[in-house]
């Protein structure tokens, strides 16, 4: 089966102007000012409940650090509370154009990445919830990080609504940028380190500007033969990742060795399989590498007690290190709220959702789903653990910097939107003004509210002892 993109349901294909004519007759259905809204429904659960009843397929050795990130802050909650806010953002308006969402659009999930060509690029990072819906929902999470994040640094109200304001109206005005731009031009459009410069560099002060170049040098350094260096030690001559229990486990220390033994054939089928759905070019480079170990990773917040391995294999020599990441891939939370999606394995579809969103991706991101893992059938995507990665600090970012920064972030994900949306159409609703601009500042401040009495409720959670946390 042919998967169906959220473009599809332009068909039967219009013309440009009945796709505009579309977007402006969604404001009537749906005022842009409408976006404002949003109070709790009377049905909405515990927040409690949400967070723990996605534990229940996870490692439950390792849910507790899940809690303890979540309770260090707001902003922290939030990074792993996507499925509260799926939730949430079913219950407000909608006009009913779709586009392929990332599904956990929040800033830091917006950072420096590399190019199969060695460029440094900015753009969307994490797809674990990507799925087509409605494209507000993603404008929604972003504007609502922005302001958790200013809240976090102590930016007054009238600050805070600048920055959303920013980011908003960056959307706007390349989402409508994009719509008068043919359907080449929209998929060539790459945001790099120059392009980043000249668009918005100028804009910050001196010291955010050599903050910037400091952050791009840093992540020219983020690579496979970085991460070797920080990860693997040597044993009896032979290259191994070296435990940090419990954010760190080599398979050796995990079971024992007819176990592990066991489990070291079935990794080995993972990545000869997984191989099938890279290009042959990309395969052929895979195959000249071998396994040398497997670790047990703790990553990110909200994918804590998800099953993610680290893979070290080896190419020319022992001095020729590629480190795969094999991270679980779960039914997104958007799902109950947007439809489950056409793909065969949920690494299908992460994979495919980040390869139409991003202007450039990984050369080894893949998918593949493995039986024997675990001891039950998993679906998994792959990629390289770190390739050029920069991310933002907005703890050390001012008013102007975190503006600037939300400007970017918003002209990114217009330029994901318009990759598979309606642009036109979604160009057209937003208009040439500021309403939804300042529609989306009164949600992000009700957001950010609801957030934090979320953050509070997890916090009390842990001190009465309904659930367990952990510092790691």
């Amino acid at each position: 089966m042919t998967p169906k993109h959220p473009a599809d349901d332009r068909a039967p294909r219009r013309t440009p102007k009945e796709r505009a004519a579309l977007g402006k007759a969604a404001r009537a259905a749906v005022p842009r000012s409408c976006h404002a809204d949003y109070s709790p429904s009377a049905k909405r659960p515990d927040p409690v409940d949400v967070v723990e009843a996605q534990s229940v397929n996870r490692l439950s050795e390792l849910v507790p650090i899940r809690y303890g990130r979540m309770t260090e802050s707001p902003f922290r909650f939030y990074r792993g509370a996507a499925a509260l806010m799926a939730g949430d953002l079913a219950d407000t308006p909608r006009t009913g154009i779709r586009a392929q969402l990332c599904g956990d659009a929040h800033l830091l999930n917006f950072r420096l990445l590399a190019s199969p060509e060695r460029r440094l690029m900015f753009d969307i990072n994490d797809f674990d919830e990507t799925l087509p819906g409605p494209w507000e929902w993603d404008v929604k999470r972003l504007s609502a990080s922005f302001v958790i994040a200013a809240r976090a640094n102590g930016f007054g109200t009238k600050e805070r609504a600048g920055i959303v304001r920013a980011t908003v109206r960056s959307y706007r005005e390349w989402m409508r940028r994009f719509a008068a731009l043919g359907h080449l031009a929209v998929w060539y459009t790459q945001f790099d380190e120059e392009w980043v410069r000249t668009h918005f560099a100028g804009e910050l002060s001196e010291r955010a500007r050599e903050r910037w170049s400091q952050s791009a040098a840093k992540a020219r350094t983020r690579d496979s033969v970085h991460a070797f260096g920080k990860l693997t030690h040597v044993v009896d001559g032979r290259a191994r990742i070296t435990a940090n229990p419990p954010l760190v486990t080599p398979l050796e220390d995990l079971l024992p060795g007819l176990e592990r033994d066991s489990l070291e054939r079935e990794f080995r089928k993972l990545v000869g399989r997984y191989g099938h759905s890279l290009n042959s070019d990309r395969r052929f480079l895979l195959e000249q590498y071998r396994i040398a170990d497997v670790a047990r990773k703790v990553v990110g917040v909200g994918s804590v007690g998800t099953r993610c391995w680290i893979i070290l294999l080896l190419g020319r020599d022992d001095d020729d290190p590629l480190l795969l990441q094999a991270k679980e891939a779960g039914e997104s939370v958007l799902a109950p709220f947007a439809g489950a999606g056409v793909y065969r394995t949920q690494g299908e579809r992460v994979v495919a959702g980040q390869r139409l969103m991003q202007a450039t991706s990984d050369i080894f991101l893949g998918w593949e789903r493995a039986d024997g893992i675990d001891g039950r059938r998993r679906d998994f995507y792959l990629r390289q653990l770190r390739d050029w990665k920069g991310i933002a600090r907005p703890e050390v970012m001012v008013p102007s910097g975190m503006r600037a920064f939300g400007e970017l972030c918003g002209a990114t994900l217009a330029r994901a939107h318009a990759r598979s949306g309606d642009r036109i159409a979604i160009a057209s609703y937003l208009g040439g003004g500021d309403v939804f601009d300042r529609a989306l500042v009164t949600f992000a401040e009700r957001y950010a509210d609801q957030n934090e009495r979320d953050h509070q409720a997890l916090v009390a959670a842990v001190r009465t002892g309904r659930i367990k946390a952990e510092t790691a």
